[in-house]
């Protein structure tokens, strides 16, 4: 079987792609796997990293901005369209995919249309509850539209065969266990608090919590993970101007998460943006979460993510422009001080996972090839 990937620009687009890959790669260990992505993206690096070939071609967004700078982007735009579309035509008749898989991103559109004019079998895999522009105009030409979130169905047009798969979650998510994890952590069983927003982070999350962070390194009612990522460096330095100290022994306060699987399983509650990645590995472990989605993403989808939780009774949602200190102290100390409530949310988000999604989505793959007689 050859297998070529399309997608990228953000790890919500590529890491789905490569747990995709990774689990067609246990089942069928002689599988022939491409990937191509955008030269000089971060798939660039995470691909080869996760032990896959990477082949680049040259693509760039559209802006949405008619300005004459917004315009003056799209004609580039257009130009490396038909070049990117070009170099991925040749790219696929050298390398003669059986199917072509695409997890979004504006780089997977000219890869999926060469794809298709060459008669190449073509699935999609769409992450948000509200589906990208890309994955809207790929849906109409492909032969399965796989959806995370039942939500994005009413949002494309035409016809689909759309397929229910969940997003594919790391295996070491779904198997770390609660009191394991918060003995690694050296954590008891006061309430534990897991932030963070995003490896980058993100100020106004940052400047949100420290206020709790401070009290709660004062009174000791609550232990915090936080990650203020990389341009948070300046996050303990805040905590101290308010009379906390980020170094207390209920503290675990760092730049980066790297043992996520670790701090999920020991959280009572969770706070992030809304990403598809991040919500998905959320239910798996039943988690209760406050969610700020974030406003500068397309379409804002985090918003359309995060309310397919709100409308489950699974997670409470604090939209940035509403957020403040007061306001995000307010809501964890109401919901970490309601037993029943997190009950509630760890229950119903824990219904809406989807565990198996890895298998779901090889499971299109075998039928599509088969409909299409490439096994």
């Amino acid at each position: 079987m050859k297998i070529l990937f399309a997608g990228g620009g953000t790890a919500g687009h590529i890491n789905p792609a490569l747990a995709i890959a990774g689990y067609v790669r246990e089942r069928q260990p002689d599988a022939e796997i491409l990937y191509i992505g955008k030269t000089g993206g971060m798939e660039e690096r995470l691909v080869p990293q996760a032990g896959f070939e990477f082949k680049g071609i040259t693509v760039q967004g559209f802006s949405r901005k008619m300005t004459p700078a917004g315009i003056k982007n799209n004609i580039v735009t257009v130009k490396k369209a038909i070049t990117g579309g070009r170099d991925a035509k040749k790219i696929i008749k050298e390398f003669q995919p059986d199917i072509c898989v695409g997890t979004g991103g504006y780089v997977s559109g000219p890869v999926l249309r060469a794809a298709a004019k060459l008669g190449i079998p073509t699935i999609i895999h769409e992450q948000n509850a509200f589906p990208g522009v890309t994955n809207k105009m790929l849906a109409k030409h492909a032969d399965r539209v796989m959806l995370a979130m039942p939500a994005a169905r009413k949002h494309f047009k035409g016809n689909p065969r759309f397929v229910d798969t969940g997003n594919p979650v790391r295996g070491e998510i779904i198997t770390a266990d609660r009191e394991e994890s918060r003995k690694k952590l050296g954590l008891d069983e006061r309430p534990v608090i897991l932030s963070f927003g995003g490896s980058l982070g993100a100020q106004i999350i940052n400047e949100s919590l420290a206020e709790i962070i401070a009290r709660s390194s004062k009174d000791g009612k609550y232990q915090h993970i936080h990650a203020y990522g990389q341009y948070g460096k300046w996050f303990p330095d805040l905590v101290k101007e308010k009379g906390g100290d980020p170094e207390a022994e209920n503290m675990d306060i760092r730049e980066y998460i790297n043992d996520m699987p670790i701090c999920l399983a020991a959280a009572d509650l969770v706070i992030a943006r809304a990403g598809a990645i991040t919500l998905s590995e959320i239910q798996v472990k039943g988690k209760p979460s406050i969610l700020i989605p974030s406003p500068n993403v397309a379409e804002n989808h985090q918003y359309h993510n995060a309310m397919s939780l709100v409308e489950r009774d699974a997670a409470v949602m604090i939209e940035e422009k509403d957020l403040t200190p007061v306001k995000l102290t307010e809501e964890i100390d109401k919901l970490a001080g309601d037993s029943e409530r997190l009950a509630l949310y760890a229950s119903n988000a824990r219904k809406m996972a989807i565990d198996d999604s890895a298998k779901r989505i090889y499971g299109v793959i075998i039928e599509v090839l088969a409909t299409n007689k490439k096994l």
